[in-house]
């Protein structure tokens, strides 16, 4: 044999020995999803999923390390909605599992494209204090039961969950029982790991005929863009342009439009008297992804008698879901507004409608609560929440990404901070539990490292995830906390009618939330005035290199007027 020989012959081997490279299946289900392209895992790591947690690491994917497994999920799902990648939660089976489960069900409701990466027990294992039932489990919140079944199928098992999370837009709770997790694979390199993305839905020419005319016909047009309408911004506002509609979002699209002269901000219960009005008055309102569900449309009140509703959604079950339709349209947002908008060319349309140089003034003056006159009530002992919210507005950088939680002060940093488009707002609340805000922000934060993470937060909920405070310590994350501190549940002090005594079981003694914050390294200020923000001035001309909570003791405002209107459906 030649010396070329005896080199091929050896090549050939080799090549052979690394194409079929065995590992644990642990291993296999890690790499696999690193090369499907996932963008981040957080968790928290037990013994069952040890493994698997150190393969994704190994394979290039990033691991945040939480302190429960509910703010890890709630850190992937908004890591999810702010870069646009798939999170991954890792768990512990049993227990493990059980703790993230408000998180998954919020993921869920959301229609986020997640998977939670779970341990399991073995089958055998019947009398293990671990075994629950994971798939059933899973189901009972609206995610996607799917598992690991064999060494054989651990791959295809694996594609196929990540396919249902980013074609079919699923939480998907993937479980890796531990004694398949150990088991030999093989892995062959020559083997495609690739999940094809389907093609966007097309509206037929029916429907798209049918909107057309509608448009055609209307005087007074609004266009309102959900979730569903965030990757259409741009033909959603051509379209808007040449049918003279003004434009605004559900709450979780805020931003979208930003810079849009004609853009009325959130429709809902965070609009302002001058856009709720607006959209009242409209006799077209076409939803783009929008449920239109009680609070974007306040319980139906920003219809008009007289208007028309029509309805893009690329799921058949979306349309009308939430209330009457004159037409609903199946197709994706981005093409049926092209689809319009190309539509309407051909017949040769193009209206003013409501945008006129006095809308647009009005719109400029009138449409941000920031414009909105409403007095000042605070008191020596607390300041205004809508002052507070005003005044850093003007002080935090607008390079900003702003995650809300859930509680009777949300309205004031919704509306009151602005956004420099729709990834810069965090909005986790279809599930609508507290304490989910401070989960969200480090999700968002680790999405968006170029921008300042904002966390407007009620002292209820903030003191119910304050064990991630740190996670921002440890990873470094120069996050602003807002901490609205009324020393209470505010939604049931205000909205419920009980008597004093009753309200003990949802008022609080002062927490000193500024100390608190300070002994897990972070920097705490106390806030009762316009003076105390001077401290939110220097650290923001600082190095920041610790996350800054502010403590700040509000007035009270007599009920949240956003919360007002929710609780009409209560």
């Amino acid at each position: 044999m030649s010396a070329t020989s005896e080199e091929s012959a050896t090549e050939t081997t080799e090549d052979h020995h690394e194409a079929r490279t065995p590992v644990t299946v642990a291993e296999l289900v890690g790499q696999t999803l690193a090369q499907l392209g996932v963008g981040h895992v957080f968790g928290v790591v037990g013994s069952g999923n040890f493994v698997v947690t150190n393969a994704l690491r190994r394979h290039g994917v990033p691991f945040t390390a939480a302190r429960h497994e509910g703010g890890a999920a709630t850190m992937a799902d908004a890591y999810g909605r702010m870069s646009g990648k798939v999170g991954i939660v890792s768990t512990h089976q049993g227990c493990g599992l059980s703790n993230a489960v408000t998180g998954i069900g919020e993921a869920a409701k959301s229609r986020t494209p997640m998977i939670v990466l779970t341990a399991d027990t073995a089958a055998s294992a019947i009398r293990s204090n671990f075994n629950i039932d994971q798939d059933a489990l899973a189901r009972s919140v609206g995610a996607v039961a799917e598992r690991i079944h064999t060494a054989e199928s651990a791959m295809a098992d694996t594609m196929r969950a990540f396919r249902t999370a980013v074609n079919e837009r699923r939480t998907v709770v993937l479980s890796l029982p531990t004694d398949i997790q150990a088991a030999a694979a093989s892995l062959s390199r020559g083997s495609a790991v690739a999940v094809p993305t389907p093609r966007p839905v097309k509206p037929n020419d029916e429907a798209v005929r049918a909107l057309a005319a509608l448009i055609r016909s209307a005087e007074r047009p609004v266009f309102i863009a959900g979730r569903g309408g965030r990757a259409a911004g741009p033909e959603i506002a051509a379209l808007a342009e040449a049918s003279g509609a003004l434009v605004a979002t559900s709450a979780v699209a805020h931003g979208l439009f930003m810079g849009n002269p004609y853009n009325l901000g959130i429709s809902g219960g965070f609009s302002s008297p001058f856009t709720a009005s607006t959209i009242a008055d409209a006799d077209l309102i076409v939803g783009f992804g929008c449920a239109l569900n009680m609070w974007t449309m306040r319980h139906g009140s920003l219809i008009g008698t007289s208007a028309r509703v029509a309805q893009v959604d690329i799921e058949d079950s979306g349309l009308g879901a939430n209330r009457p339709i004159d037409l609903g349209v199946l197709g994706d947002s981005a093409q049926t507004a092209a689809a319009v908008l190309e539509a309407l060319r051909s017949s040769g349309h193009r209206a003013t409608g409501l945008r006129t140089p006095e809308m647009e003034m009005a719109i400029s003056e009138n449409a941000r609560w920031n414009s909105v006159d409403t007095g000042d009530i605070s008191t020596p002992e607390g300041i205004d929440p809508r002052v507070l919210s005003r005044e850093l507005d003007k002080l935090l950088p607008a390079e900003r990404i702003v995650s809300i939680d859930s509680g009777n002060f949300m309205g004031y940093p919704s509306t009151y901070l602005s956004v420099p488009d729709e990834f810069g707002f965090c909005f986790t609340q279809a599930f609508q539990s507290i304490g989910m805000g401070l989960y969200s922000a480090i999700g968002a934060a680790i999405a968006r490292p170029d921008r300042l993470p904002v966390l407007g937060a009620g002292d209820g909920g903030f003191l119910m995830s304050i064990a991630e405070l740190e996670t921002v310590v440890r990873e470094r994350i120069p996050l602003v906390a807002i901490v609205y501190n009324d020393s209470a549940y505010g939604a049931e002090v205000h909205h419920f009618t009980a008597d004093e005594a009753d309200l003990d079981v949802v008022t609080f003694p002062q927490v000193d939330i500024a100390s608190i914050a300070r002994g897990y390294g972070a920097t705490g200020l106390l806030v009762r005035s316009i003076a105390d923000l001077e401290g939110v001035t220097a650290w923001v001309d600082g190095p920041r290199d610790t996350p800054l909570v502010i403590d700040a003791r509000i007035a009270s405002d007599g009920g949240a007027w956003w919360l007002a209107e929710a609780f009409k459906g209560h």
